[in-house]
This record gives structure tokens, sequence and C-alpha cells, in this order.
């Protein structure tokens, strides 16, 4: 009888730990793509702290110098967004994602021979901020788009839920991690870790088989394609909406961005290890989401759970501004990072999801290139008025700014009907035509 309930009890376990027979980890290609971003996510974890540790610790940072170093990583966005959706709209996507990852790893190994040769300063780390954001804008795009080619549309909630939780299963490990490693080796040090991490997601995504052909047009026009990207996010409700819903968000997450590491370094007084310990709570946060995400999606809407990512978020920043220095201020920072994760997650998996469902193949490029273009021209003058704030009004109040800004955007966007209504993933226009020079998967 005792054997025959252990033999029980193993089966169950067994049954647990197998992947359905329909769940797209089981897929070969994604799976590998699932495991590069897993490790791409792993290091960017380390660059997410040691980057603005360096500058806060390293080089003594002011709150100004922090917010333009969060705008110089956006400032590409600005620049390059638009063209970098023609372009890629022309071009195989793949090929531009695996040298982007080897671009970005080439640029972070540069902070750590900078530090050791003596020749790291804030302009270094500017540049530096500048090219990742480069290839954020180019590679990124291709990244998303890469996805649409490995998943069917009707699965990419799901997808961009695992790739969260790829991501999330990283931010668990990674603060830890890259505390551990800044303490050993200290923050640029700690870089090149992230560098070598960086080359192995580009080693694992040259092993992705995508069949893509390149369907040229003699009457290729870059300014007439350019405006074709404009005009076809122009003239849809509902990216117009999800644009000022989360390009707002993007300005009141990045005041919060740039002085959120000086609140706890400075403010609460936690040590850069006890930064990275903290930022296990994001990596909570993101994972417990990542998991439920889809289901919380399809039982709200996609809309709605977008909107309820926003006020989430909004209240972390709330509660860390009004919190006193002392250990309830340091329990309200790892709840900040926490209920960061689940918001994040909320409105990342909806809205990438929303926008790429309701996009014909050909236009992807474009229309992603654009919508990243729209959400984050708010984002560097968001980070400039965050380090403003906090060099002028003291660091609560650019957290304050921050919280109070997203709970009230999260009422303005809960009272839009294009966002409300949203309970289900749209379709794409069948009728979109093909304009020049667009790179067609082979379904």
């Amino acid at each position: 009888m005792q054997q025959t309930r252990l033999n029980a009890w193993f089966d169950r376990v067994r049954s647990a730990l197998t992947l359905p027979a329909t769940d797209l980890l089981r897929d070969a290609v994604y799976r590998r793509l699932w495991s590069s971003i897993l490790i791409s996510s792993l290091g960017g974890q380390i660059t997410m702290l040691a980057l603005p540790l360096t500058a806060a610790v390293l080089l003594h940072a002011s709150p100004t110098q922090m917010g333009l170093l969060t705008a110089m990583e956006i400032l590409p966005f600005v620049l390059f967004s638009l063209p970098s959706g023609v372009w890629l709209d022309r071009v195989r996507k793949l090929p531009v994602y695996i040298w982007g990852e080897t671009l970005l790893a080439v640029a972070v190994a540069t902070v750590p021979l900078a530090a050791w040769m003596g020749w790291l300063t804030m302009t270094w780390l500017y540049v530096v901020g500048f090219v990742l954001g480069t290839v954020y804008t180019t590679a990124g795009s291709a990244a998303q788009i890469v996805l649409t080619q490995v998943v069917s549309r009707d699965r990419l909630v799901e997808a961009h839920a695992k790739n969260a939780l790829a991501s999330s299963g990283a931010e668990v490990a990674g603060p830890g991690f890259a505390g551990m490693l800044i303490k050993l080796m200290g923050a640029p040090m700690t870089l090149a870790v992230d560098a070598i991490l960086v080359l192995i997601s580009a080693v694992i995504l040259r092993g992705i088989k995508i069949e893509e052909i390149l369907h040229k047009s003699d009457g290729a026009d870059f300014w007439r394609d350019l405006r074709a990207g404009v005009r076809f996010v122009r003239e849809r409700a509902l990216l117009i909406g999800l644009a000022c819903a989360v390009g707002s968000w993007q300005m009141f997450h990045n005041a919060a961005q740039v002085v959120q590491i000086l609140f706890a370094t400075r403010t609460l007084g936690l040590t850069a290890q006890q930064v990275g310990l903290s930022y296990v709570a994001l990596g909570a946060g993101t994972v417990l989401t990542s998991i439920l995400g889809h289901r919380i999606s399809r039982r709200l809407g996609p809309g709605p759970c977008l909107v309820l990512g926003i006020a989430v978020t909004g209240l972390g920043w709330l509660l860390l501004a009004l919190m006193p220095s002392n250990r309830f201020g340091i329990a309200a920072f790892a709840f900040m990072l926490f209920s960061f994760g689940v918001g994040a997650v909320l409105i990342f998996i909806n809205f990438l999801s929303l926008r790429q469902a309701v996009t014909p193949a050909p236009m992807l490029g474009r229309m992603t290139s654009t919508m990243r273009w729209l959400i984050l021209i708010p984002a560097a003058p968001g980070a400039l008025a965050g380090g403003w704030l906090g060099e002028h009004m003291g660091l609560r109040s650019a957290l304050l700014f921050a919280g109070v800004g997203a709970l009230v955007l999260s009422l303005i966007a809960w009272r839009h009907p294009v966002l409300r209504n949203v309970r289900e993933l749209p379709k794409p226009d069948d009728d979109e035509p093909s304009l020049s020079g667009e790179a067609m998967p082979v379904l």
C-alpha cells in the first residue's frame, strides 16, 4: 500500500514537470529563442544594476547626470526608430538580431576595460548608453518581429508571457548574482560577465533557422514607405490609444528609474550588494505575473489588463515616496520593485500582443518601430524631469511625480473605450497592401 502511494506521488510529480503536448516550449525553434532570451536577460540584469551603480558609486554622479545617462540610452529611439522600421521591412530580421547582440556585448565590455585603464568617465558611460540604445532600437525591433515568425499570431500572448517568464527568471537570479559579483569585482568589472552572457545568447541565436523571402519592388521609395508606416499607426484608434497610454507611462517610469538607485544608496543607506538583493523582489513579481499573466489577460481582456498594470506600478512608486527612511522605507523599496515587476509584465505582454495582432506581416517592421518611437518620445523628458526633481526638490519628489502620474494615467486610460473594451486579440486587415521591399516569412 505504501509503495503504491509512493508511486502515485512520483507519477504526480512527473506529470507536473512534464510539458503539455501543446506547450510552446516543445517547439525546438521557439525553445532555442527562449533560451537565448533567458541568457541575454540574465546579462541584462547585471547591466541594469552595474551600469547605474558605476555612475552613482564610482563616478559620484548627480541626479541630473543620472537623468542624462538614461536620456542617452533613449535618444537613439527618437532618432532612428522610424528609418530603422523601413529598413527592417527590407532585410532579414534574424541576422540583425544576432549582430545586435554581438555589438551589445562589445559596448558593455568597454566599461570594465576603460575602468582598468583609468579612462572611465561619465562621458564614456554616455557614449556606451547611446550605443546600447541604438542596438535596442534596431535589434530590439528585429527580435520582436522574429517572434512573430516563430509563433503563430493566436499564441502571441502566450509567447510573450513565456518570454516574460524567461526574463523574470533572470530577474530572480540576476540581481543576487550581480550583487555578489559587484561585491567581489566592483561594478565596472562585473559588466564583463554581462558581455560574455550576451555573446553566448548570440551564438544560440545563430542556430535558429527561419525561412524568409525578401520581396523587392522596383518602385521602392524610402520616404514613401516611412510615411506608410506612420499612416498605418495613425489610422488605427487602438494603436494610437496604446501609444498614448504606454508612452505616458514611460515618462513616469523613467522619472522614477533615474532616482531609485540613488534613493536606495543615499536615502536608505543600502550597499550595492543590498540593492542587488532587493532587486530579487522585482524578479519575484515578474515570475508570478509571467505565470499568471496569460490567464489574467484572458479573464479581464488585454486592454483592461494593461491598464491594471499601469496602476500597480504607480502604487509602488507612490508608496516608496511616502515611506520614512528606515526599515519601512527599505520594505517599501522592495515592494516597489515587486509591484513594478507585476505591472510591467501586465503592460507589455498585452501591449506587444495587441499591436502585433492587429498588424499585417508586411507592415510589422514599420509598425514596431513607429510604436517604439511614439512610446519613447516621452521617456527622455521623463528621465530629465526625474533627474531635475531629484536634484532640486529631493529624490522623493521624483518618485511622487511618477506614482501620482501613473495612477492618474490609469484612471484616464480606463475611461478610454478603445482600451477598456478590448477583451480579445483583434485580427489584422487582410487587404493591407504590401509596400516595397518587405520581408515576408514563409508560412
